[in-house]
């Protein structure tokens, strides 16, 4: 079974271009890196965005947030950051003589934990939970978080000062790695000449709501994804793991977020199927920080080599 992208069926009148037009006016130059990061919202992952200090990694969050209507909250993380600075703190009351839990940031739709390799591991491990069940617990009580919840965690590379490389663990929690880079000569004079960010952020209309997301976040489900389509993720997966070219291959979460991303690239494409471009356009991002390469060569190679390897249907 061939698969073509002029065969399948679209809908032009998503409405989700509206949100990635009106989040391009805010974050300019950067329309496949905002496309991924609504990818993986839309597919009920995490998202993590790796570069230098100051290319806008905190303004994409807040951007999406603003424009898709979701409550939004920032924890910068700190050496010294707690746990309970997070999650939240019991509190006694003298009155009734008990103990009263008060949230934490993360309770909220779209949390941004900025800087996160910058916090002791201790700290990071404190989203776990939230990230993996959608609650956490403090005190033996469970709390179950707001809906949809999204965490975008930013990490400076490695090599800075004061930074605590995440496990490995903790890694496969988010479902894509992204970088931003450097704006192209174009953008950054747009940036350098036009509005301040900050002022176009507070004027940008939400395109969407909650309840709004969560549909379709449900739409993205039903994305028919065919047979031959899935026999190649698994060989992808199958090739990662076999083929001695990497210290440990995908793991199955690894390959659901796969399938998951690739429904929700094809639903942002007004497409009710999933094609083998999808998959292979969602794959950098989805595998880029869970191959572990035998051999010095960055990410990208890996992933590429990763593709090149294992034929299309």
């Amino acid at each position: 079974m061939k698969f073509s992208s002029a065969s399948v069926n679209k809908d032009p009148g998503t409405p989700l271009s509206s949100v990635l037009q009106d989040a391009n006016q805010v974050v300019v130059g950067k329309p496949q890196e905002l496309r991924l990061a609504l990818c993986c919202l839309l597919a009920r992952g995490h998202l993590l965005i790796e570069d230098v200090p100051g290319v806008g990694k905190t303004t994409l969050a807040h951007t999406l947030a603003q424009v898709l209507g979701l409550d939004y909250q920032r924890i910068q993380f700190t050496s010294d950051l707690l746990p309970a600075d997070i999650l939240g703190v019991s509190i006694y009351d003298r009155e009734d003589g008990s103990f009263h839990f008060h949230p934490g940031p993360v309770f909220t739709q779209l949390l941004l934990a900025d800087e996160i390799n910058r916090a002791t591991p201790k700290a990071q491990s404190a989203l776990l939970e939230a990230m993996e069940e959608q609650q956490i617990t403090a005190d033996g009580n469970t709390h179950a978080l707001p809906r949809p919840f999204f965490v975008v965690a930013t990490q400076n590379p490695v090599s800075q000062v004061g930074t605590y490389p995440l496990p490995e663990s903790q890694l496969d929690r988010f479902l894509m790695r992204i970088s931003l880079g450097y704006p192209d000569a174009r953008a950054e004079r747009a940036l350098l000449g036009g509005e301040n960010r900050h002022d176009m952020l507070t004027q940008l209309t939400p395109r969407c709501d909650a309840t709004r997301l969560l549909e379709l976040q449900g739409q993205v489900d039903k994305v028919h994804c065919a047979e031959p389509l899935l026999d190649y993720v698994q060989a992808l997966l199958q090739f990662s793991r076999d083929s001695g070219l990497w210290l440990q291959g995908l793991s199955p979460r690894a390959g659901l977020g796969l399938v998951r991303a690739a429904r929700a690239w094809a639903l942002i494409d007004g497409r009710h199927q999933v094609i083998p471009d999808d998959v292979q356009a969602v794959l950098p991002p989805v595998a880029s920080h869970r191959l572990l390469s035998k051999e010095t060569q960055t990410a990208e190679r890996s992933v590429r080599m990763l593709i090149e390897s294992v034929p299309v249907p």
